[in-house]
């Protein structure tokens, strides 16, 4: 399959040779029920995993499949949020896309969290650096890679991290071969996070919504003035685009004399996804200044006419992928809500 050209209408399918789809889905549900059966039996305790921090051994918890928290060594009582790649939320069964429900998709989330603690991973950190939680990032290449083509997990890059090709390469295998959570459809983008205005906003009142793109891995802001209520289900709306036009776009958007610095070296693929979520989710990441991304959009806006526009299709009444929002404190302990229970 070319991940570099062809429409962003979909992924391309390749049917399963051995089996019938009847038969595929079978299998694929068969193997999560089957799965999650045992990692219940081996979750009866806090279960430590041997993971090598900057070369240096340490017992550590996986509380999901990409964080964990350091239970002795030099680190110990610290937090990791892992970089390159990101598992399904584990408080509960809030994801869904494809064919797939809430509560199957729940299922992944806990297969990933049992896989990451049955192995003994390697993971560097240069600057030990930390999220706005106060995890340390860490980059563990070899659990990244192993739960991305295992499809317990997808590809995710946010600004600046760790991120190397072979973690989307091995999300491509998983996708031509309808691994795990990619069985029963392949989103365009993946809804990963959600905020309420009603949590507060930046000065402008707005909130957003992380989206990540399953053909480059790219993650970017859904900028929105929503209030959402407990429990509904928001999604990210269905589009599709003809790249042979919006690589044209690209290439007048490289020719800008001013934005040459920024866009240069910047892929054609990656540039039309851009354009994507400028137009769909009003969201720039080309660069990692406020400014540049801003003087690309000012470009862009000029180069996008009602000709190109026919190009970025909004769909009516079709998702590329949902998640329930429920409110961060409104995840956990007894009085969590009720969809989550």
């Amino acid at each position: 399959m070319d991940h570099q050209g062809g429409s962003l209408k979909h992924v391309k399918r390749r049917s399963l040779k051995s089996y019938t789809q009847k038969g595929a889905t079978f299998f694929v549900l068969l193997t999560v029920v089957l799965t999650v059966l045992l990692m219940s039996m081996s979750l009866q305790a806090e279960t430590q995993t041997k993971v090598f921090l900057n070369g240096e051994p340490a017992p550590v918890f996986f509380n999901d499949g990409d964080s964990f928290r350091v239970l002795g060594g030099r680190f110990a009582g610290s937090k990791a949020r892992l970089a390159g790649f990101n598992t399904l939320e584990s408080h509960g069964p809030v994801h869904s896309w494809g064919t797939w429900t809430t509560k199957e998709m729940y299922n992944f989330a806990k297969i990933a969290t049992w896989h990451a603690q049955k192995g003994i991973w390697h993971c560097e950190s240069e600057d030990l650096s930390t999220d706005t939680y106060g995890r340390i990032l860490w980059y563990c290449k070899d659990l990244a890679i192993d739960q991305v083509r295992r499809g317990y997990a997808h590809a995710m890059v946010i600004g600046d991290l760790p991120f190397e090709k072979e973690i989307l390469e091995a999300q491509h295998d998983a996708i031509d071969n309808r691994r795990g959570i990619w069985a029963r459809g392949v989103p365009n983008v993946i809804l990963t996070s959600t905020h309420s205005t009603s949590e507060g906003g930046g000065k402008d009142g707005k909130t957003y919504n992380r989206l990540v793109s399953s053909r480059t891995a790219r993650s970017y802001k859904w900028q929105h003035n929503d209030r959402y209520g407990e429990c509904q289900n928001v999604c990210a709306q269905y589009y599709e685009t003809t790249d042979s036009v919006l690589e044209k776009v690209a290439t007048q958007l490289k020719a800008v004399p001013e934005l040459k610095s920024i866009v240069s070296g910047v892929e054609d693929l990656e540039l039309i996804q851009n354009m994507v979520s400028h137009v769909m989710y009003d969201s720039m990441t080309i660069s990692k200044d406020k400014d540049e991304n801003a003087m690309v959009a000012t470009v862009l806006d000029s180069l996008l006419t009602p000709d190109v526009m026919k190009h970025i299709r909004p769909i009516a009444g079709k998702s590329e992928s949902c998640m329930v929002y429920v409110d961060f404190q409104r995840r956990y302990g007894p009085d969590k809500a009720k969809c989550l229970r």
